[in-house]
């Protein structure tokens, strides 16, 4: 099972430990230490559109109306914390965040 995340989010590390927790073997990506590789990042953007850009963060706030208008993928490859995260991955499943329907998924 593939995990990208941040080792500081809260989210990631309790994504992490249900994942664990319910017998998953974890290969974790920092998105920030790591870096997102452009095919997964390109692969994300195919399946959770807009939704992949992490509107609520610091990163998006600071910036300006132009570099918000620009290409989700290309941002993110310029700033890897603007990725909603957790993105998990195993086999030709793929959640992103970790809500009650993530959680569902993995059975966590």
């Amino acid at each position: 099972m593939r995990f990208w995340g941040l080792k500081t989010c809260d989210t990631c590390k309790k994504a992490q430990k249900a994942l664990a927790d319910a017998g998953n073997t974890l290969e974790v990506v920092d998105v920030r230490a790591d870096g997102v590789a452009p095919a997964d990042l390109a692969r994300f953007y195919a399946a959770f559109g807009d939704a992949i850009v992490n509107k609520r963060s610091t990163t998006w706030r600071g910036l300006n109306e132009a570099e918000r208008a620009g290409d989700p993928v290309a941002l993110i490859a310029a700033n890897p914390t603007l990725m909603k995260r957790p993105v998990v991955e195993m086999g030709d499943q793929m959640t992103l965040g970790w809500d009650a329907k993530a959680r569902a998924v993995w059975g966590a």
